[in-house]
């Protein structure tokens, strides 16, 4: 006999895809047991997303460049996962904004008013690169300079663009990312959903160089074809390849086509003739980061040439150093060497992992408490991963639902009245709706008209989503 809570209450923590991904998942699941023979007609599932900011998608729309219109397809997936639910005449999901769990509201305070949390706030911070120098004036964390670039209110409005020659350390797609907008011509950015601050800023870059560099060879980039096809048709940008790099490199040998196509790419590249444009990105393979260097700031910096090596007792060749160092002179440093997990307070977190520490999704030690997305595996895999990664914890959830093991909340009423009490400026989903309406307003008129303009700061943000913001916008009774 099933224990199924006949009205499930669950607050996700984390608005971005990892949220979304997991909330409509269980209210699908939910659903459908109460539609299967002999389930559970009177099954309900009442589900709270909470986000820090006031808007919204996460990564979706904070950590990905302007540039992508691919993203836009994403989005308005996640969009329809959270409209559909308030379409109904039943409200399944809520997004309550601009409300940190921690700060506006306490952990032990949403595990009183719901059965299930689920922790999903993703990772935001750049993981440590440990290497002396690194807090040189100039070296600067990838996931700042994203957050700069894509709007987030948390950040400063400006941003120093004075070097001609950058660095950029990673070969995922975060450093493509970087170079590629560092690189790019502001100019050829303004059809895009980029801020106006950030396209002023880019305006006025003194940038000429930027050289990637990755720790292993062109076999071993984790770049995805898409990315990669993107950086060769940036306009006025030539790309730089040096063959020492490519020694013993065969695209046929590839374990897989993605890689192939990526490496027939490369080899693309290096057959062109030495380019004319104005800017140049240069892609370096083998290079290990030993010191950024500099007297008070960023002057340069030095790597340990690598290769990769079988030390007699085991036949998989690991990398290694080879003892030839070499140093770049450039004036900035930018770090894309991952992300680190973003914690929630008085949750359990792992400092060495980054991560809530959980067996498929299930928090260890605590019983009613989830995690999903990076939060939980650490900040690798893209979209997809998030998705089924979500379905695997909400199946853990749902298990427990039916087995009995959710205690029923012990605080009753709603928590937008704890919220109203403390005076706190959430958002709602409708409010969301006219902050899109106006972003997308501001694109219409704009000087170079565009789908929308980002409004950047967080009290603007507020203001314009709280003009839709009412307790019409709660669950229908």
């Amino acid at each position: 006999m099933t224990s199924f809570p006949p009205a499930l209450r669950v607050a996700i923590v984390g608005a971005g895809p990892a949220g979304i991904y997991a909330g409509n998942l269980l209210a699908t699941a939910v659903l459908r047991r109460a539609q299967e023979p002999g389930g559970l007609p009177d099954a309900d599932v009442e589900i709270d997303l909470f986000e820090s900011l006031p808007a919204p998608y996460g990564l979706i729309r904070y950590g990905v460049a302007p540039d992508h219109p691919r993203i836009k397809g994403i989005v308005n997936s996640l969009h329809e996962m959270l409209d559909a639910s308030t379409s109904s005449s039943r409200r399944t999901i809520r997004f309550i904004g601009n409300v940190e769990v921690g700060r506006d509201i306490a952990l032990d305070e949403l595990r009183e008013r719901y059965h299930a949390v689920i922790l999903a706030t993703g990772a935001i911070r750049d993981a440590v690169l440990g290497i002396p120098g690194v807090d040189l004036p100039g070296s600067y964390g990838a996931a700042d300079f994203v957050a700069w670039f894509d709007g987030h209110p948390d950040v400063a409005r400006t941003w120093p663009l004075d070097a001609s020659s950058v660095a950029v350390i990673g070969n995922g797609n975060v450093a493509l990312d970087v170079a590629r907008v560092l690189a790019k011509h502001a100019v050829d950015l303004r059809t895009t959903e980029v801020p106006d601050n950030v396209l002023e800023g880019l305006e006025s870059s003194a940038v000429t160089d930027v050289h990637v560099f990755g720790r292993r060879g062109p076999a071993d980039i984790k770049f995805t074809p898409i990315e990669l096809r993107e950086l060769g048709e940036v306009r006025d940008v030539d790309i730089v390849l040096y063959d020492e790099d490519f020694e013993g490199v065969d695209p046929a040998a590839a374990p897989n086509n993605q890689l192939k196509v990526m490496l027939r790419t490369l080899n693309g590249w290096r057959d062109r003739p030495a380019g004319t444009a104005s800017r140049r990105l240069h892609l370096h393979f083998w290079h290990a980061p030993v010191e950024i260097t500099g007297d008070g700031e960023v002057e340069g910096i030095r790597f340990e040439r690598t290769r990769l090596a079988t030390d007699g007792t085991d036949a998989v060749p690991r990398l290694t150093g080879t003892g030839e160092f070499r140093d770049y002179a450039v004036q900035a440093v930018y770090r894309a060497v991952g992300y680190y997990g973003t914690r929630v307070v008085d949750a359990p977190f792992d400092e060495a992992r980054g991560v809530v520490p959980n067996a498929g999704g299930r928090v260890d030690g605590e019983a009613g408490l989830y995690a999903t997305g990076w939060i939980k595996r650490g900040p690798v895999g893209l979209i997809g991963h998030t998705k089924s990664d979500a379905l695997e914890t909400i199946t853990h959830l749902v298990a427990d639902a039916e087995a009995g093991l959710l205690a029923d909340p012990t605080t009753t009423g709603d928590v937008l009245d704890l919220l109203d009490a403390r005076e706190t400026a959430y958002t709602t989903w409708d409010g969301w709706l006219a902050l899109d309406a106006h972003e997308r307003h501001l694109g219409e008129t704009h000087t170079h008209a565009r789908e929308r303009v980002k409004v950047v700061p967080r009290e603007e943000q507020v203001a314009v989503s709280s003009r839709a913001v009412s307790r019409d916008d709660a669950y229908v009774r």
